[in-house]
Order: C-alpha cells, then sequence, then structure tokens
C-alpha cells in the first residue's frame, strides 16, 4: 500500500541546548487529571460494554466531562469536606442497538466510582463526591463505520508526538510518579500533584506542588519536616540520575509564620477551590512541554475506533519512540499525522516525519527506515485501538 509519508531532514537547536526549556506534569489527583481519568476509564467501560453485549464498540465520546470544586475544612490531625465535589459525566454515547438497551448511565457511574476509589485514597466516594450522568444519545447513522475492519477518521484533524524525552522532561515525569510510590511510606503525600520545571542552561529547577493530607500530619512542626523529607526523597532517588544540577522546592506558597501551608483533607485541591476539566493538562505523552509540539486535542475519552484526536496523538508517539530507538544517526524525531474526514484511519492524508541526524549520517538510509517504521505502525493501526481498550495505553 502506497501512502503519503514525507520524510525530512531538520536543522534545529536541539533541545538540550537550548537556553530555557519549560516542563509541566499535573499528577493523577489534580483536578484536570481527574476529569481525564474519568473520561477514559468510561470509555473502556463502555468498550467492554458493547463488545460483551453486540460484539462490537459502537458510537461513544466521553470527553467532555467536568469537575466543579467542592468546599473543605483542612486540619491537622484531621479536617472535613463542607460541600461536595461536583461532576459532570457528559458526552455522547449510542443507548440503543437493534432490539438491544445499553446501561450507560449505571455503567459510567459505576465507572466513575471504581475509578475515584483507585486514585483518591483519602476520600469518601458516597459522600464527598456528586456525579451526575448527562451522556447523550449517539447518532445511529455512524454505527456502520464502526462495523469495518479499518474504519474511517471521524473528523479532519492531526496529530503530534515527538522522542527522545529531554532530561528535563524525564525528571519531571520520575518526579510525580516517584511521589505515588512514595505516599506509600509517607502517607501525608496526597495525589494532587503538579511538577514544573524551569531548565536555566545546566541547572532544571523544579517547583512541586503537593497537596498534604491533614490527618495524616500531627501538627505544623510535622508538616515542614515532612516536606523536607519529601525534597531529600526526590532530590535522592529522582534527581541524582540527571546530568545536570537539579534544585527542588515544594509548596512554594507555604507561610509556615502565618500558618498557612498547603494542607487538605483529601489529598487533592478538588476538594476546595480548583476546578478540572478533560483536556485541559497533561498531553497525550503525560507532560506539557512548550518548548515542542503539542496538539490541542482532547485525547481521554475520545472513542479509540475512529476518533483521529486520539488515535493519531498516540500513533505519532509511537512511531517516534521507535525511530528514535531503532534507527541509527537520528537525534530528535518530530511526526505529525493529519487525517481527512471519512478517509481510512491508516491512510492518513499527510504523515510527516521531520528529524534531526549526526553529522556524516547516511540520510537515505534514514529515511528509509523511517518510513518503515511508520508503514508497520499503520499497518498495525487496530493494535492502537486494542491497547486502549484493553487500558494499556496511558492518555494523559
Amino acid at each position: 500500500m502506497t501512502r503519503n509519508i514525507k520524510v525530512e531532514q531538520i536543522s534545529q537547536q536541539p533541545i538540550e541546548e537550548q537556553m530555557i526549556e519549560l516542563v509541566e506534569r499535573k499528577g493523577i489527583g489534580h483536578p484536570d487529571s481527574i476529569a481525564d481519568g474519568l473520561a477514559e476509564s468510561i470509555s473502556c467501560a463502555l468498550c467492554h460494554e458493547y463488545t460483551d453485549r453486540v460484539g462490537t464498540v459502537l458510537h461513544h465520546n466521553t470527553d467532555e466531562t467536568q469537575l466543579v470544586a467542592g468546599r473543605s475544612r483542612p486540619a491537622f490531625g484531621g479536617g472535613e469536606i463542607i460541600q461536595p465535589i461536583y461532576i459532570l459525566l457528559s458526552g455522547r454515547a449510542t443507548r440503543f442497538f437493534g432490539d438491544e438497551e445499553i446501561p450507560v448511565d449505571v455503567i459510567a457511574r459505576r465507572t466513575a466510582r471504581e475509578y475515584l476509589k483507585s486514585v483518591l485514597c483519602n476520600i469518601d466516594v458516597s459522600d464527598h463526591v456528586i456525579l451526575d450522568c448527562k451522556i447523550g444519545t449517539g447518532s445511529s447513522d455512524l454505527q456502520d463505520v464502526f462495523k469495518r475492519k479499518v474504519p474511517g477518521a471521524n473528523d479532519t484533524s492531526f496529530g503530534v508526538g515527538y522522542a527522545p524525552f529531554s532530561e528535563t522532561e524525564t525528571v519531571v515525569y520520575n518526579t510525580e510518579r516517584f511521589l505515588m510510590e512514595l505516599k506509600r511510606r509517607i502517607p501525608a503525600i496526597g495525589e494532587d500533584v503538579k511538577v514544573m520545571a524551569m531548565r536555566s542552561g545546566e541547572t532544571i529547577n523544579l517547583t512541586v506542588a503537593c497537596a498534604m493530607v491533614g490527618r495524616h500530619l500531627d501538627d505544623l512542626d510535622d508538616y515542614m519536616e515532612t516536606k523536607q523529607e519529601i525534597v531529600r526523597e526526590i532530590e535522592e532517588n529522582v534527581c541524582s540520575c540527571a546530568k545536570r544540577e537539579v534544585k527542588v522546592q515544594m509548596n512554594v506558597a507555604d507561610d509556615p509564620e502565618s500558618g498557612s501551608v498547603y494542607l487538605t483533607v483529601s489529598g487533592t485541591s478538588a476538594e476546595m477551590g480548583d476546578d478540572g476539566s478533560v483536556g485541559r493538562g497533561n498531553r497525550a505523552n503525560g507532560l506539557i512541554t512548550l518548548n515542542r509540539p503539542m496538539s490541542m486535542e482532547a485525547t481521554s475519552g475520545k472513542n479509540p475506533i475512529r476518533h483521529v484526536g486520539k488515535i493519531y496523538n498516540l500513533l505519532s508517539t509511537q512511531i517516534a519512540n521507535k525511530i528514535a530507538a531503532e534507527v541509527d544517526d537520528v537525534g530528535e524525531v518530530y511526526v505529525r499525522i493529519l487525517s481527512q474526514i471519512g478517509k481510512p484511519i491508516d491512510q492518513p492524508h499527510m504523515l510527516s516525519i521531520q528529524t534531526t541526524v549526526k553529522d556524516g549520517a547516511n540520510f537515505a538510509a534514514v529515511q528509509s527506515e523511517a518510513e518503515e517504521v511508520a508503514n508497520q505502525w499503520l499497518d498495525d493501526i487496530l493494535v492502537i485501538q486494542e491497547k486502549l481498550m484493553k487500558g494499556e495505553l496511558k492518555t494523559f
């Protein structure tokens, strides 16, 4: 199959040589990430339900989930939720197929409760969260495209990915994931973590915002000591792997003299003041990267069968990673994939691969190998769908 794949050599200052680099990651308990996680988990649940009932995945998108913050009264040794977090489960889903009626609302609410329990260990979902399901009915005239072996694109849209991660990007990603492991030993760590890195030359300045759980802290002194311990753990277990100097600061808005610190009841700022929406947080690779190309598409919650705003963001990242790992003499790899509405998703309107190469490289060989990688992934594009339905690919 002949596809419209273009591989070109680019000449630009590598990210590692640029003076300033900005990278962010929002943790799983951040309100935006909670919205992403709910949308994606409900999509996965609907995929399984549709497949079990009618043998195919029907039309749905659950990427309009919204979170409205509640109100709380945090305190050392305890605290309480005053007003529940309100979550609107929204989007579109097929409710009828032939004589079969699918209980979309029941599935969505059950899945949302299970997801919240799995990521927020300090919250009582029954008392502290209001789940309001307003998922509309999907268009029945779209069902035929879901039956095709390779479905047509739902839209004229694009996805973008790159590889490899820079050192700063790796530090940011690993810091948040490390804290979720560390909370097993330091339960005062909440799931709402935001890591922002500003690299200036050869110094990475890491600003960590970590919601602390009041019931696991005795008083202000305990808070300050625990905060210092967390910073030490980050420095010893994450920063020590970096070649550059890494400076870590945590909860920089704290004012111990007035007693104002980042204390929560539940471990998420969603309990008090911070709202959340799908698509406002991490991109498909788990980061927000101001020095790199990014798609504005919300990846989480879109159906994994034909929504190119989801599939192409993930596919482009997979292609970039494989080229960076397996093709000799490449440096930075950028992949952009554009669809045309209705056309098979394995035949994009354009698949652009841009790469820097090492001095003296045989670009003709790079070009051929990179194109082969792209063709292999397009041949196996249904693997992306399968991995998404099994929850094996992260969307945020």
